[in-house]
C-alpha cells in the first residue's frame, strides 16, 4: 500500500501561516462517520476526492457533511482534490453546509484544503489553509494536525512519486 511522507514539525517553526481562520461551526446535527483509527479514537482524516464524490448533488452533500462532522468533532483534516473529469469543489460544499461562504475557492481549480479546529478563548475557530494547482504542477504540502500544537506535513507530491515507483506506473 501507499504510505504518506511527511515531517513532524512543531506548529510555530515549519507551519505555514493559514490562509484563513474563520469561526468554527457549532450547533450542526451530528451524523455518522465510520472511521477506524488505532487506539479507537480518530485523530485526524485525509479524504482523497474520488468522482463518485462529485458526480450528483447528494454525493457532493453527504462528503460535505461527513467533513463538516469532522471540525465539529474537533477533528483536523485535510482534502485534496485532483478529479477533472468532473467540475464541482467540495471545499465550497463544505463551507454551504457550515454556512460560511466567505471562505471559498475559485470553482475550475484543483486545490488542496486542511482544516484545523482550534480553541482561542472564547472562540471556538477553525484555521483553513488552502492550496490551488493546475494539472502538471507539483502537489501540495499540507499540515495535518496530529495534537494541538504538532502537525505533520503530508508532501503528497513525494507520496504521489513514491507511490507511482512503488507500483511501476509513470510519474
Amino acid at each position: 500500500g501507499a504510505h504518506a511522507t511527511g515531517t513532524l514539525a512543531k506548529s510555530a517553526n515549519v507551519v505555514p501561516a493559514p490562509t484563513w481562520t474563520m469561526p468554527r461551526a457549532d450547533g450542526l446535527d451530528s451524523f455518522a462517520v465510520h472511521v477506524v483509527s488505532r487506539g479507537g479514537e480518530l485523530v485526524a482524516a485525509i479524504e482523497l476526492i474520488s468522482p463518485t464524490n462529485k458526480d450528483r448533488p447528494q454525493t457532493r452533500r453527504a462528503f460535505a457533511i461527513k467533513c463538516a462532522n469532522y471540525l465539529c468533532r474537533g477533528i483536523p483534516f485535510i482534502i485534496i482534490d485532483v478529479v477533472t473529469s468532473r467540475y464541482a469543489n467540495l471545499h465550497n460544499e463544505i463551507m454551504a453546509v457550515l454556512e460560511t461562504a466567505n471562505f471559498t475557492l475559485t470553482e475550475d481549480s484543483l486545490y488542496a484544503t486542511a482544516y484545523r479546529p482550534v480553541a482561542r478563548d472564547p472562540r471556538q475557530e477553525t484555521d483553513v489553509w488552502a492550496m490551488a494547482f493546475k494539472v502538471g504542477e507539483c502537489l501540495p504540502s499540507l499540515p495535518l494536525f496530529v495534537a494541538p500544537d504538532l502537525a505533520v506535513l503530508v508532501d503528497f507530491e513525494a507520496t504521489y512519486q513514491g507511490t507511482c515507483q512503488h507500483q511501476r506506473l509513470p510519474a
